[in-house]
């Protein structure tokens, strides 16, 4: 097969598009031609080594988390999946034109959703459902979402409006006009210190952004309340002891991707999706990805 390969860690050069040994579906896992995957900040860290020390590549190696794609070969124990069968999951070494799923991880395509489209959806959808849950965000409460108008933040602002939360949705000034498309009640700019000073106090802020960004908007939330992040704690953290802080590391969960992936094929949830590029142009695809934009950019094997 063809794969994205890389021989050591470096810039978006060191993508190389060459072939690459066909993976064999061992016990418990399936077979997939891949039909597209999705360029995600953790690919470009690994890619870059900024991840080795808990998330090493070993050389030559592949990267990828995001995979949409067809059943082509089951291996032995697996039940509930067939040849044929599109489905999606976020695994390992997607960057290539055949991947091996554990079938623990893999999830049918909803009927009506396009399958190049699901390539976008497991990481983010996921990660930003999670993100809300460790909210404990409940129905009439208020959170802030930082990085409202990434995939992230769309996904944690549909959640918490799912569970009848009120959402204030936190972009740039630059990001106003976007942020009224995530569903949110509310918008603020997160770099307008104004805007943030006349916050009220907050049930819970789910953080998508890190940063000073975090070390303002943890001093908004209520003692008792949380502050959930994919990122790492804000540095003052300690300064609010009665403020939960909450670590995300996204978690496979079938159900949950079913769901989030169900509300964007009834268009409830909207990822944008800026590119479709061939899969040997995953080094344009990175670089751009680097410079920042709200869009994903698919790979398309």
């Amino acid at each position: 097969m063809k794969a994205v390969v890389v021989h050591q860690y470096g810039g978006p050069e060191v993508l190389k598009f060459e072939d690459y040994p066909d993976p064999v579906a061992g016990p418990g896992e399936v077979l997939v031609r891949v039909a597209a995957t999705s360029v995600n900040p953790i690919d470009y860290k690994r890619r870059a080594g900024l991840t080795k020390d808990f998330y090493p590549l070993k050389f030559p190696g592949l990267i990828g988390v995001d995979i949409s794609g067809t059943v082509v070969k089951i291996g032995p124990g697996v039940d509930g999946f067939s040849v044929g069968d599109q489905v999606f999951a976020m695994a390992d070494d997607t960057y290539a034109q055949l991947c091996v799923v554990k079938a623990a991880v893999l999830a049918k395509v909803p009927k009506g959703l396009d399958l190049i489209q699901a390539a976008a959806l497991p990481l983010v959808t996921v990660t930003g459902n999670q993100l809300m849950s460790a909210t404990e965000i409940k129905a009439g409460q208020t959170v802030l979402v930082v990085g409202a108008a990434g995939n992230v933040g769309r996904s944690a602002a549909f959640t918490a409006k799912e569970r009848g939360a009120t959402v204030i949705a936190g972009v740039l000034k630059r990001q106003t006009d976007e942020a009224k498309t995530v569903g949110a009640d509310q918008v603020v700019a997160t770099d307008d210190d104004t805007a943030i000073a006349n916050l009220p106090l907050l049930d819970a802020v789910a953080d998508a952004v890190g940063g000073r960004t975090a070390e303002k908007l943890i001093a908004k939330v209520k003692p008792g309340g949380v502050f959930a992040t994919v990122l790492e704690a804000p540095p003052n953290a300690a300064k609010y002891p009665s403020v939960k802080v909450a670590h995300v590391f996204s978690k496979f969960d079938r159900k949950t991707l079913e769901f989030m992936a169900a509300a964007v094929r009834d268009g409830k949830l909207v990822i944008p999706i800026s590119q479709k590029l061939p899969l040997s142009e995953a080094a344009e695809a990175q670089a751009t990805a680097e410079k920042g934009g709200t869009g994903k950019i698919l790979l398309v094997a």
